[in-house]
């Protein structure tokens, strides 16, 4: 699960912005103003406060379709519109994938020639959820609730699809150690490293992601320190009960201790709202008790898998819902949230089935667990698979690999998310991967980088990239999708992105049914809409370099331009 260097890609805003904090001296601007003196402004979130351009060849571009000027509308906005992911850039002003106009347009009077199932592997689906239950996928050979494994699959009552975190009992993993702390604690205990590093360096890495975490929660406490100065403050001067940016900039400081009140919110606010803050403190203090606890060992106690067998049927258990999928019903609703219905969002796709694969738990996923559920899609008639999940260590990459070969053989697209890091990950450790042992290629995989609403910052500040492995970039910041409950929140991550990129896929399949995987991929990546001499600022750095640097296509995804190539090509 990408949300920490090294591990884990949904990355919510707030950890987003807090991951940078360990690079500028917050800490003495507010140690300075709670207790009434002065101190320079915060800077905002940035690593690099000024941005250098980098002289280098400019990338070749594989996107023959559209190129895209900067629109004057899009630079006025203020916010990202609701579900902007939806929307088109000329006609209003985001760089959406312009599906509304698609459906409006050049698929209107045409309806879709097949249902196309999009397995979701992830933290779970809330199958109760209003606007996604219609669009479900359903095992119609299984009965339900008998115990019985009517179709032969080896999963018993796997109506959704399976959950490759429960156990017997009915019990799910939630919590669960990074897979460096794996990995560190087989060293410890004298197993020799199953991985190119040295248990020496695992070590080192083990005790990096300790200190960042132990860092990152005292820069919290900090932050807690400055709103309980702050807040009071603002709130006697009539900033109301819960002050906003909105209710904060108009008020007179006609005091120093209102002055530096004032101050303070407003630059913290651009790094972590203080509505934020408990979650932050949350998934921090998570990594420190679940995470990076080498004695912590859920699975041996809920599952009760031999993880020494790495291709195994029926582990498990069918509640595909579990502890939390809050993630994954997020994922889904950008896929597949049913259309028209008047409810919420729209999904992308329309005829879509969702199947629900829960091997992603609230910590690093499990290679077994990965390639299992891979197979599990394949094998109960996925078309499409979405990933938006990863980390930086695979032990068994090759039960991965043989997996992605499976799927790849059988003419299944995998979408994969490419990581919130803000890293290039051509030279560096990104699993899983498109790339196998041997150094060959899955055919049918797409690698998604995430892409921001504003086409003058339009590399998402946290966003992996890659001129090799990284295919195109897609909406990936302020996604408004579905919640558990049936509900509607914004997300940021390349976790958000991924799914854009499903959805298109999926709406391909279900109009133009002749197309294959193969033919899909290619089509998302050319007729993507190219802003390869867009000068933007590189993710993690800031540095400016061009967009067309940051992947393969230096194209944003676009179902208009898709479609229309489609239909050009039939």
């Amino acid at each position: 699960m990408y949300t920490h260097s090294n591990s884990r890609v949904a990355l919510s805003a707030p950890l987003i912005m807090l991951r940078r904090l360990r690079f500028f001296p917050v800490i003495l601007f507010i140690t300075a103003c709670a207790s009434g003196g002065s101190a320079p402004p915060v800077p905002r979130a940035q690593p690099s406060t000024t941005p250098q351009v980098e002289e280098e060849p400019e990338a070749p571009t594989t996107s023959t379709e559209s190129v895209v000027e900067p629109s004057t509308e899009s630079l006025a906005l203020e916010a990202a519109p609701d579900a902007w992911q939806l929307l088109d850039l000329e006609s209003d002003g985001v760089p959406g994938v312009s599906s509304a106009r698609t459906y409006d347009e050049l698929l209107a009077g045409r309806a879709p020639s097949r249902s196309v199932i999009v397995a979701v592997i992830d933290g779970g689906i809330d199958t109760t959820h209003v606007d996604l239950r219609e669009n479900l996928w359903i095992n119609e050979d299984e009965t339900p609730g008998n115990g019985v494994d009517d179709d032969g699959n080896g999963y018993v009552d796997d109506i959704y699809g399976w959950n490759f975190l429960g156990g017997t009992e009915g019990r799910s993993v939630g919590h669960e150690t990074l897979e460096v702390t794996r990995l560190h604690s087989a060293c410890l205990a004298g197993e020799p490293s199953p991985i190119e590093k040295s248990c020496q360096d695992i070590g080192a890495d083990y005790r990096s992601e300790i200190d960042e975490v132990v860092q990152t929660l005292e820069i919290l406490d900090q932050i807690e320190q400055a709103y309980a100065f702050a807040l009071p403050i603002l709130r006697r001067v009539g900033a109301g009960e819960n002050p906003t940016r909105e209710s904060v900039e108009p008020i007179s400081a006609v005091r120093p201790d209102i002055s530096q009140a004032k101050s303070l919110f407003l630059q913290l606010a651009d790094i972590l709202p203080a509505e934020d803050v408990p979650d932050a403190r949350e998934a921090y203090e998570g990594l420190r008790d679940y995470g990076l606890n080498l004695e912590f060992n859920p699975r041996q106690e809920i599952v009760g898998d031999d993880l020494s067998v790495g291709i195994e049927r029926g582990y498990g258990n069918s509640d595909v819902h579990a502890n939390d999928p809050r993630h994954g019903t997020h994922v889904s609703g950008i896929i597949g949230a049913v259309r028209g219905n008047a409810l919420g969002i729209d999904g992308i796709a329309a005829n879509v089935q969702l199947m629900a694969l829960r091997a992603v738990p609230d910590g690093d996923e499990r290679d077994k667990d990965v390639a299992n559920a891979i197979r599990y899609a394949v094998d109960n008639g996925a078309h499409i698979i979405n990933m938006s999940f990863g980390k930086g260590f695979s032990p068994r990459k090759s039960l991965v690999d043989d997996a992605v070969r499976y799927a790849d053989e059988r003419g299944v697209l995998l979408v994969h998310a490419a990581g919130n890091d803000g890293e290039d990950i051509d030279p560096g450790d990104n699993f899983p991967t498109q790339v196998f042992e041997n150094g060959a290629r899955a055919t049918n995989w797409i690698e998604v980088g995430a892409a921001n609403w504003q086409v003058d910052s339009l590399a998402a500040t946290f966003s992996n990239y890659g001129q090799t492995n990284v295919d195109v970039f897609s909406p990936g910041v302020d996604i408004l999708s579905t919640v558990p409950g049936s509900e509607y929140e914004r997300e940021d991550g390349t976790s958000m992105a991924a799914p854009v990129v499903s959805g298109v896929a999926a709406l391909l399949m279900a109009y133009f049914p002749d197309l294959d995987a193969a033919d899909v991929r290619r089509i998302i990546l050319e007729s993507s809409v190219t802003y390869a001499d867009e000068m933007v600022a590189r993710p993690g750095d800031g540095a400016r370099i061009s967009f067309g640097r940051l992947s393969v296509t230096g194209g944003v995804v676009n179902v208009y331009e898709a479609v229309r190539m489609a239909l050009e090509q039939r």
